[in-house]
């Protein structure tokens, strides 16, 4: 018997489709399926509405698109659980199938991984840990993407210091700093001008945004390297951790990113090249 928690875009009626669809075929063929309470309560399924924990599952299934597969990635809080993603909107980079395949790809699973069958694509997640100026623990969190300390105020800088495994490096006034994994470089990250690095890689990434300075590069670091941001100045600061904001940082705040012993889990059923992810995605054609 597979279990099976179901993560589902809250806005679009497909994925309350799609979740039915799948749920119906799962127990029809012996497996368990459910909801989490806030999905079910959104998308009207409390037939579906099950308690336990997606850490317990044997797959996190992800209807959305990217931004469905990072909250389903951020509740696991890296639990080794796989994920599979079923695009409903535009085309994402962590997705995996379309919805007409939703059934096909359950069958698949089920049946077990091989040759033919799937695998396995791991990610390099960060690990996040944010403290108040006293060394008072305020979070801990695991990023597929980025975690990002930028300002609360518009027509403002926030000043914040980096440091390299504790050396500093330098201090930036700008709109916010980025530190982003492979996975995320594609992200806000290269929305800040940042490099393209392919997932397959380890890499630490720092991108500032739009920086009131002369040097207003990435930095691409190895991933035994620990990056520090340390809040400087009189203006408040917020965290955010795959888009998802997670608090307010005041003077003396730190933001400390390593990277984390757990990697998200994305079941793959052929053999995805990311460059032509990436083609299709940015409209790019061959000269």
């Amino acid at each position: 018997m597979t279990r099976v928690v179901i993560v589902a875009h809250h806005l679009k009626d497909d994925a309350r489709k799609a979740a039915m669809t799948a749920a119906a075929w799962l127990n029809e063929h012996g497996h368990t399926a459910w909801v989490r309470h806030d999905d079910a309560t959104r998308l009207d399924l409390p037939e579906l509405v099950g308690d336990d924990p997606p850490e317990t599952a044997d797959l996190v299934l992800s209807l959305g698109g990217d931004g469905t597969m990072l909250r389903a990635v951020g509740l696991l809080d890296g639990a080794a659980v796989p994920l599979l993603g079923v695009n409903l909107g535009r085309l994402g980079y962590l997705t995996e199938v379309e919805v007409d395949g939703l059934v096909d790809a359950l069958q698949r699973f089920v049946a077990g991984p091989d040759p033919g069958g799937w695998h396995l694509d791991r990610r390099m997640m960060l690990e996040v840990d944010v403290r108040d100026a006293d060394g008072e623990p305020h979070g801990r969190w695991c990023a597929l993407n980025e975690a990002v300390v930028e300002k609360q105020t518009s027509g403002q800088t926030v000043q914040l210091e980096v440091l390299i495994d504790g050396e500093p490096f330098t201090s930036y006034a700008a709109d916010g700093l980025i530190v982003s994994t492979p996975t995320g470089s594609t992200a806000y990250s290269f929305s800040a001008r940042g490099p393209v690095v392919s997932p397959k890689h380890r890499a630490v990434l720092v991108t500032p945004v739009a920086p009131h300075m002369l040097f207003d590069r990435s930095l691409v670091l190895d991933p035994s390297e620990t990056v520090e941001i340390r809040v400087h100045g009189d203006r408040l600061a917020a965290v955010v951790i795959d888009g998802q904001s997670r608090g307010q940082l005041s003077t003396g705040a730190i933001v400390r990113c390593e990277p984390s012993t757990s990697t998200a889990d994305f079941v793959r059923f052929r053999g995805r090249h990311y460059h032509q992810v990436l083609k299709a995605k940015f409209g790019l054609t061959d000269r």
